[in-house]
Protein backbone atom coordinates (compact mmCIF):
# COMPACT_ATOMS: atom_id res chain seq x y z
CA UNK A 1 0.00 0.00 0.00
CA UNK A 2 1.30 3.10 -0.75
CA UNK A 3 2.00 5.68 1.67
CA UNK A 4 -0.07 9.00 2.45
CA UNK A 5 2.52 11.19 1.01
CA UNK A 6 2.30 9.03 -2.42
CA UNK A 7 -1.25 9.22 -1.59
CA UNK A 8 -1.64 12.45 -1.22
CA UNK A 9 1.07 13.43 -4.33
CA UNK A 10 -1.45 11.67 -6.51
CA UNK A 11 -4.34 13.74 -5.92
CA UNK A 12 -2.63 16.62 -6.34
CA UNK A 13 -1.60 15.19 -9.79
CA UNK A 14 -4.75 14.07 -10.79
CA UNK A 15 -6.32 17.21 -9.98
CA UNK A 16 -3.99 18.94 -12.44
CA UNK A 17 -4.80 16.63 -15.22
CA UNK A 18 -8.88 16.68 -14.50
CA UNK A 19 -8.22 20.68 -14.45
CA UNK A 20 -6.22 21.09 -17.74
CA UNK A 21 -9.00 18.96 -19.41
CA UNK A 22 -11.69 20.83 -17.78
CA UNK A 23 -10.07 24.33 -18.78
CA UNK A 24 -9.06 22.98 -22.73
CA UNK A 25 -12.70 21.67 -23.31
CA UNK A 26 -14.13 24.80 -21.28
CA UNK A 27 -12.81 26.97 -24.37
CA UNK A 28 -13.42 24.75 -27.21
CA UNK A 29 -16.95 24.86 -26.33
CA UNK A 30 -16.96 28.61 -27.01
CA UNK A 31 -15.14 28.64 -30.29
CA UNK A 32 -18.33 29.44 -32.31
CA UNK A 33 -18.81 32.49 -30.64
CA UNK A 34 -15.21 33.36 -30.53
CA UNK A 35 -15.50 33.26 -34.12
CA UNK A 36 -18.55 35.48 -34.45
CA UNK A 37 -16.88 37.99 -32.13
CA UNK A 38 -14.11 38.91 -34.54
CA UNK A 39 -15.63 38.37 -37.56
CA UNK A 40 -13.55 35.94 -38.91
CA UNK A 41 -13.90 33.79 -41.25
CA UNK A 42 -13.67 29.50 -41.55
CA UNK A 43 -9.96 29.73 -42.99
CA UNK A 44 -9.19 32.80 -40.78
CA UNK A 45 -10.22 30.70 -37.79
CA UNK A 46 -8.47 28.11 -38.89
CA UNK A 47 -5.50 30.18 -39.09
CA UNK A 48 -5.53 31.15 -35.42
CA UNK A 49 -6.11 27.72 -33.85
CA UNK A 50 -2.81 26.90 -35.17
CA UNK A 51 -1.63 29.19 -32.61
CA UNK A 52 -2.79 26.59 -30.06
CA UNK A 53 -0.80 23.42 -31.77
CA UNK A 54 2.39 25.84 -32.40
CA UNK A 55 2.51 26.79 -29.06
CA UNK A 56 2.15 23.74 -27.80
CA UNK A 57 4.32 21.88 -30.33
CA UNK A 58 7.33 24.95 -29.19
CA UNK A 59 7.45 24.61 -25.95
CA UNK A 60 6.98 20.81 -25.25
CA UNK A 61 10.90 20.29 -25.46
CA UNK A 62 11.72 23.58 -23.73
CA UNK A 63 9.94 22.28 -21.01
CA UNK A 64 11.40 18.83 -20.92
CA UNK A 65 14.67 20.87 -19.81
CA UNK A 66 12.87 22.89 -17.72
CA UNK A 67 11.46 20.06 -15.29
CA UNK A 68 15.07 18.58 -15.75
CA UNK A 69 16.59 21.63 -14.08
CA UNK A 70 13.84 23.39 -11.64
CA UNK A 71 11.73 20.12 -11.27
CA UNK A 72 8.56 18.86 -12.80
CA UNK A 73 6.23 19.72 -9.97
CA UNK A 74 6.85 23.95 -10.21
CA UNK A 75 7.24 23.53 -13.86
CA UNK A 76 3.27 21.85 -13.68
CA UNK A 77 2.01 24.65 -11.01
CA UNK A 78 3.56 27.47 -13.05
CA UNK A 79 2.39 26.35 -16.50
CA UNK A 80 -1.07 25.67 -15.14
CA UNK A 81 -0.89 28.88 -13.80
CA UNK A 82 -0.16 30.71 -17.13
CA UNK A 83 -2.96 28.65 -18.52
CA UNK A 84 -5.72 29.62 -16.57
CA UNK A 85 -4.91 33.07 -16.90
CA UNK A 86 -4.54 32.86 -20.41
CA UNK A 87 -8.18 30.83 -20.77
CA UNK A 88 -9.53 34.53 -20.21
CA UNK A 89 -7.85 35.65 -23.10
CA UNK A 90 -9.70 35.05 -26.65
CA UNK A 91 -13.23 36.50 -25.69
CA UNK A 92 -10.90 39.96 -25.47
CA UNK A 93 -9.88 39.94 -29.00
CA UNK A 94 -11.46 41.80 -31.70
CA UNK A 95 -9.66 40.08 -35.28
CA UNK A 96 -8.42 36.67 -36.25
CA UNK A 97 -4.30 37.93 -35.50
CA UNK A 98 -5.26 38.71 -32.54
CA UNK A 99 -6.71 35.76 -31.50
CA UNK A 100 -3.85 33.74 -33.16
CA UNK A 101 -1.50 35.69 -30.72
CA UNK A 102 -3.62 34.71 -27.50
CA UNK A 103 -3.70 31.54 -28.58
CA UNK A 104 -0.04 31.15 -29.10
CA UNK A 105 0.38 31.86 -25.09
CA UNK A 106 -2.57 29.41 -24.66
CA UNK A 107 -0.95 26.99 -26.72
CA UNK A 108 2.42 27.45 -25.01
CA UNK A 109 0.96 26.98 -21.55
CA UNK A 110 -0.79 23.89 -22.35
CA UNK A 111 1.84 21.94 -24.00
CA UNK A 112 3.78 22.70 -21.41
CA UNK A 113 1.96 21.60 -18.64
CA UNK A 114 0.77 18.74 -20.51
CA UNK A 115 4.66 17.46 -20.19
CA UNK A 116 5.38 18.58 -16.76
CA UNK A 117 2.69 16.62 -14.85
CA UNK A 118 3.11 13.41 -17.47
CA UNK A 119 6.51 14.15 -16.35
CA UNK A 120 5.19 14.21 -12.52
CA UNK A 121 2.90 11.04 -13.23
CA UNK A 122 5.91 8.75 -14.59
CA UNK A 123 7.93 9.52 -11.30
CA UNK A 124 4.77 8.32 -9.32
CA UNK A 125 4.19 5.44 -11.45
CA UNK A 126 7.95 4.31 -10.61
CA UNK A 127 7.69 5.24 -7.00
CA UNK A 128 4.60 3.40 -6.81
CA UNK A 129 5.68 0.12 -9.24
CA UNK A 130 1.61 -0.06 -10.23
CA UNK A 131 0.44 1.30 -13.67
CA UNK A 132 -1.31 3.96 -12.49
CA UNK A 133 -0.99 5.83 -15.61
CA UNK A 134 -4.03 5.47 -17.42
CA UNK A 135 -6.03 7.33 -14.30
CA UNK A 136 -4.64 10.16 -14.70
CA UNK A 137 -5.15 10.35 -18.41
CA UNK A 138 -8.99 9.18 -17.20
CA UNK A 139 -9.08 12.03 -15.28
CA UNK A 140 -8.22 14.63 -18.01
CA UNK A 141 -10.96 13.34 -20.00
CA UNK A 142 -13.65 13.65 -17.13
CA UNK A 143 -12.50 17.00 -16.39
CA UNK A 144 -12.83 17.52 -20.62
CA UNK A 145 -16.42 15.74 -19.94
CA UNK A 146 -17.27 18.12 -17.47
CA UNK A 147 -16.44 21.45 -18.90
CA UNK A 148 -18.14 20.72 -22.15
CA UNK A 149 -21.30 19.94 -20.17
CA UNK A 150 -20.68 23.09 -18.00
CA UNK A 151 -19.86 25.23 -21.27
CA UNK A 152 -23.03 24.10 -22.69
CA UNK A 153 -25.31 24.73 -19.80
CA UNK A 154 -24.07 28.42 -19.50
CA UNK A 155 -23.72 29.15 -23.24
CA UNK A 156 -26.97 30.86 -23.67
CA UNK A 157 -26.92 32.65 -19.72
CA UNK A 158 -23.32 33.88 -19.94
CA UNK A 159 -20.97 35.59 -22.67
CA UNK A 160 -18.06 34.39 -23.65
CA UNK A 161 -16.06 36.24 -21.98
CA UNK A 162 -17.81 35.92 -18.04
CA UNK A 163 -17.67 32.29 -18.46
CA UNK A 164 -14.21 32.42 -19.47
CA UNK A 165 -13.45 34.37 -16.85
CA UNK A 166 -15.23 31.98 -14.64
CA UNK A 167 -13.12 29.10 -15.44
CA UNK A 168 -9.44 31.44 -15.00
CA UNK A 169 -10.81 31.90 -11.17
CA UNK A 170 -11.62 28.04 -10.70
CA UNK A 171 -7.88 27.31 -12.52
CA UNK A 172 -5.92 29.42 -10.47
CA UNK A 173 -8.21 28.53 -7.24
CA UNK A 174 -7.55 24.81 -7.68
CA UNK A 175 -3.73 25.34 -9.22
CA UNK A 176 -3.19 26.99 -5.82
CA UNK A 177 -4.88 24.07 -3.59
CA UNK A 178 -3.52 21.45 -5.63
CA UNK A 179 -0.13 23.42 -6.02
CA UNK A 180 0.41 23.13 -2.43
CA UNK A 181 -0.11 19.75 -2.44
CA UNK A 182 2.38 19.60 -5.18
CA UNK A 183 5.26 21.63 -4.29
CA UNK A 184 5.26 20.24 -0.70
CA UNK A 185 6.79 16.83 -2.46
CA UNK A 186 9.88 15.95 -4.16
CA UNK A 187 9.36 13.66 -7.21
CA UNK A 188 9.40 10.40 -5.70
CA UNK A 189 12.47 8.08 -6.63
CA UNK A 190 11.97 4.26 -7.47
CA UNK A 191 13.86 1.90 -5.21
CA UNK A 192 15.47 0.77 -7.66
CA UNK A 193 16.34 2.48 -11.18
CA UNK A 194 17.17 0.78 -14.72
CA UNK A 195 20.08 1.87 -16.19
CA UNK A 196 18.36 3.57 -19.28
CA UNK A 197 16.63 5.52 -15.96
CA UNK A 198 19.99 6.51 -14.56
CA UNK A 199 20.99 7.62 -17.87
CA UNK A 200 18.38 9.71 -18.28
CA UNK A 201 18.46 11.32 -14.78
CA UNK A 202 22.44 12.51 -16.13
CA UNK A 203 20.91 13.79 -19.37
CA UNK A 204 21.59 10.85 -21.51
CA UNK A 205 19.71 7.65 -22.12
CA UNK A 206 20.35 3.83 -22.86
CA UNK A 207 21.99 2.68 -25.78
CA UNK A 208 18.82 2.62 -28.57
CA UNK A 209 16.61 4.27 -25.77
CA UNK A 210 16.30 7.45 -27.73
CA UNK A 211 14.95 5.74 -31.06
CA UNK A 212 12.57 3.42 -28.77
CA UNK A 213 11.23 6.52 -27.18
CA UNK A 214 10.89 7.96 -30.91
CA UNK A 215 8.85 4.36 -31.45
CA UNK A 216 7.21 5.08 -28.27
CA UNK A 217 6.02 8.95 -29.75
CA UNK A 218 4.37 7.10 -32.66
CA UNK A 219 2.23 4.65 -30.65
CA UNK A 220 1.18 8.26 -29.17
CA UNK A 221 0.82 9.37 -32.65
CA UNK A 222 -1.44 6.87 -34.60
CA UNK A 223 -3.71 7.50 -31.09
CA UNK A 224 -3.47 10.74 -31.13
CA UNK A 225 -4.58 11.31 -34.86
CA UNK A 226 -7.74 8.93 -34.02
CA UNK A 227 -8.97 11.25 -31.28
CA UNK A 228 -8.67 14.11 -33.50
CA UNK A 229 -10.06 12.82 -36.89
CA UNK A 230 -13.10 11.42 -34.23
CA UNK A 231 -13.30 15.05 -32.90
CA UNK A 232 -13.38 16.95 -35.87
CA UNK A 233 -15.00 14.33 -38.43
CA UNK A 234 -16.87 12.04 -36.40
CA UNK A 235 -20.29 14.02 -36.41
CA UNK A 236 -20.16 15.00 -39.94
CA UNK A 237 -19.50 11.67 -41.57
CA UNK A 238 -23.15 10.55 -39.16
CA UNK A 239 -24.58 13.48 -40.61
CA UNK A 240 -23.46 13.73 -44.12
CA UNK A 241 -23.24 9.69 -44.95
CA UNK A 242 -25.76 8.48 -42.83
CA UNK A 243 -28.06 10.87 -42.62
CA UNK A 244 -28.24 11.11 -38.53
CA UNK A 245 -30.22 14.10 -37.06
CA UNK A 246 -28.13 16.96 -35.41
CA UNK A 247 -28.57 15.76 -31.72
CA UNK A 248 -27.34 11.81 -33.14
CA UNK A 249 -24.42 13.28 -34.93
CA UNK A 250 -23.84 15.09 -31.92
CA UNK A 251 -23.81 12.01 -30.00
CA UNK A 252 -20.71 10.14 -32.10
CA UNK A 253 -18.23 11.87 -30.05
CA UNK A 254 -19.91 11.51 -26.52
CA UNK A 255 -19.98 8.21 -27.82
CA UNK A 256 -16.41 7.94 -28.18
CA UNK A 257 -15.32 10.13 -25.47
CA UNK A 258 -17.15 8.27 -22.75
CA UNK A 259 -16.14 4.80 -23.89
CA UNK A 260 -12.23 6.18 -23.82
CA UNK A 261 -12.87 7.64 -20.33
CA UNK A 262 -14.09 4.18 -19.25
CA UNK A 263 -11.16 2.31 -20.67
CA UNK A 264 -8.69 4.40 -19.20
CA UNK A 265 -10.64 3.92 -15.80
CA UNK A 266 -10.21 0.35 -16.15
CA UNK A 267 -6.95 0.93 -17.76
CA UNK A 268 -4.70 0.39 -14.25
CA UNK A 269 -6.65 -3.16 -14.03
CA UNK A 270 -5.78 -4.04 -17.36
CA UNK A 271 -2.32 -2.92 -17.33
CA UNK A 272 -1.84 -5.03 -14.43
CA UNK A 273 -3.51 -8.13 -16.30
CA UNK A 274 -1.78 -7.94 -19.05
CA UNK A 275 1.18 -6.06 -19.34
CA UNK A 276 2.11 -2.87 -21.47
CA UNK A 277 2.76 -4.96 -24.85
CA UNK A 278 0.27 -6.87 -24.87
CA UNK A 279 -2.56 -3.80 -23.96
CA UNK A 280 -0.60 -1.94 -26.83
CA UNK A 281 -1.16 -4.58 -29.60
CA UNK A 282 -4.97 -5.56 -27.72
CA UNK A 283 -5.96 -2.19 -27.82
CA UNK A 284 -4.70 -1.25 -31.71
CA UNK A 285 -6.56 -4.44 -32.70
CA UNK A 286 -9.56 -3.35 -31.17
CA UNK A 287 -9.73 0.36 -32.47
CA UNK A 288 -8.59 -0.77 -35.79
CA UNK A 289 -11.71 -3.09 -35.62
CA UNK A 290 -13.88 -0.97 -34.15
CA UNK A 291 -12.64 2.12 -36.96
CA UNK A 292 -13.29 -0.19 -39.74
CA UNK A 293 -16.92 -0.53 -38.40
CA UNK A 294 -17.56 2.99 -37.44
CA UNK A 295 -16.24 4.48 -40.79
CA UNK A 296 -17.81 1.83 -43.36
CA UNK A 297 -21.15 0.52 -41.32
CA UNK A 298 -24.28 1.27 -43.46
CA UNK A 299 -26.03 2.34 -39.80
CA UNK A 300 -25.88 4.94 -37.54
CA UNK A 301 -26.48 2.48 -34.63
CA UNK A 302 -23.61 0.13 -35.89
CA UNK A 303 -21.29 3.54 -36.75
CA UNK A 304 -22.01 4.71 -32.86
CA UNK A 305 -21.17 1.33 -31.74
CA UNK A 306 -17.80 1.37 -33.84
CA UNK A 307 -16.73 4.59 -32.20
CA UNK A 308 -17.38 3.29 -28.76
CA UNK A 309 -15.39 0.53 -29.85
CA UNK A 310 -12.64 2.80 -30.98
CA UNK A 311 -12.16 4.81 -27.48
CA UNK A 312 -12.08 1.32 -25.59
CA UNK A 313 -9.05 0.08 -28.10
CA UNK A 314 -7.48 3.80 -28.26
CA UNK A 315 -7.82 4.44 -24.17
CA UNK A 316 -4.47 3.05 -22.77
CA UNK A 317 -2.12 3.49 -26.08
CA UNK A 318 -1.04 7.49 -24.84
CA UNK A 319 -0.60 6.90 -21.39
CA UNK A 320 1.13 3.67 -22.29
CA UNK A 321 3.58 5.12 -24.55
CA UNK A 322 4.40 8.36 -22.43
CA UNK A 323 4.68 6.53 -19.52
CA UNK A 324 7.34 3.98 -20.67
CA UNK A 325 9.13 7.11 -22.74
CA UNK A 326 9.47 9.18 -19.55
CA UNK A 327 10.94 5.53 -17.82
CA UNK A 328 13.39 5.47 -20.66
CA UNK A 329 14.26 8.79 -20.68
CA UNK A 330 12.45 11.32 -18.16
CA UNK A 331 10.73 14.22 -19.02
CA UNK A 332 12.80 14.36 -22.31
CA UNK A 333 11.15 11.10 -23.03
CA UNK A 334 8.07 12.59 -22.53
CA UNK A 335 8.36 15.29 -24.09
CA UNK A 336 9.22 13.61 -27.36
CA UNK A 337 6.36 11.45 -27.08
CA UNK A 338 3.95 14.38 -26.35
CA UNK A 339 5.15 16.29 -29.13
CA UNK A 340 4.70 13.11 -31.61
CA UNK A 341 1.37 12.47 -30.02
CA UNK A 342 0.47 16.21 -30.29
CA UNK A 343 1.93 16.07 -34.24
CA UNK A 344 -0.42 13.06 -34.63
CA UNK A 345 -3.61 15.13 -33.29
CA UNK A 346 -2.87 17.96 -35.65
CA UNK A 347 -1.88 15.92 -38.61
CA UNK A 348 -5.66 13.99 -38.19
CA UNK A 349 -7.87 16.22 -38.99
CA UNK A 350 -6.61 17.75 -42.38
CA UNK A 351 -5.53 14.82 -43.30
CA UNK A 352 -8.38 13.16 -42.95
CA UNK A 353 -9.83 16.01 -45.49
CA UNK A 354 -7.89 16.62 -48.01
CA UNK A 355 -8.51 12.54 -48.24
CA UNK A 356 -11.89 12.88 -48.08
CA UNK A 357 -11.77 15.20 -50.98
CA UNK A 358 -10.13 12.59 -53.20
CA UNK A 359 -11.91 9.91 -52.10
CA UNK A 360 -14.97 9.87 -49.40
CA UNK A 361 -15.32 10.64 -45.71
CA UNK A 362 -15.77 7.05 -44.92
CA UNK A 363 -12.91 5.67 -46.90
CA UNK A 364 -10.61 8.45 -45.47
CA UNK A 365 -11.76 7.58 -41.75
CA UNK A 366 -10.24 3.82 -42.36
CA UNK A 367 -6.91 5.49 -42.08
CA UNK A 368 -7.75 6.22 -38.04
CA UNK A 369 -8.00 2.12 -38.64
CA UNK A 370 -4.89 1.51 -40.50
CA UNK A 371 -3.39 4.04 -37.61
CA UNK A 372 -4.54 1.95 -35.17
CA UNK A 373 -3.40 -1.39 -36.82
CA UNK A 374 0.57 0.44 -36.95
CA UNK A 375 0.52 0.89 -32.98
CA UNK A 376 -0.86 -2.93 -32.87
CA UNK A 377 2.28 -3.83 -34.94
CA UNK A 378 4.59 -1.68 -33.03
CA UNK A 379 3.73 -3.60 -29.77
CA UNK A 380 4.25 -6.59 -31.65
CA UNK A 381 7.46 -5.14 -32.85
CA UNK A 382 9.00 -4.02 -29.56
CA UNK A 383 7.34 -6.35 -27.24
CA UNK A 384 10.46 -6.69 -25.02
CA UNK A 385 10.95 -3.33 -24.60
CA UNK A 386 7.77 -2.17 -23.75
CA UNK A 387 8.03 -4.94 -21.07
CA UNK A 388 5.36 -5.45 -17.69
Amino acid sequence: MPGPSLTSLRLAITAFFALDGFLFAGWVVRIPDIKHQTNASTGDLGLALLGVSAGAVLTMTLTGRLCRRFGSHPVTVVCMAVLALSVALPPLTRSAPALGAVLLLFGAAYGGVNVAFNSAAVDLVAALRRPIMPSFHAAFSLGGMVGAALGGLVADALSPTRHLLGLTVIGLVVTAVAGRGLLRHEPPAPPERTGASQASKRGGGAPGGRGLVVVLGLIALCTAYGEGAMADWGALHLQQDLAASAGTAAAGYACFALAMTVGRLTGTALLARLGRARTVVAGGTVAAAGMLLGSLAPSVWAALTGFAITGVGLANLFPVAVERAGALAGPSGVAVASTLGYGGMLLGPPAIGFMADWFSLPAALTSVAALAAVAAGIGVATRRALGR
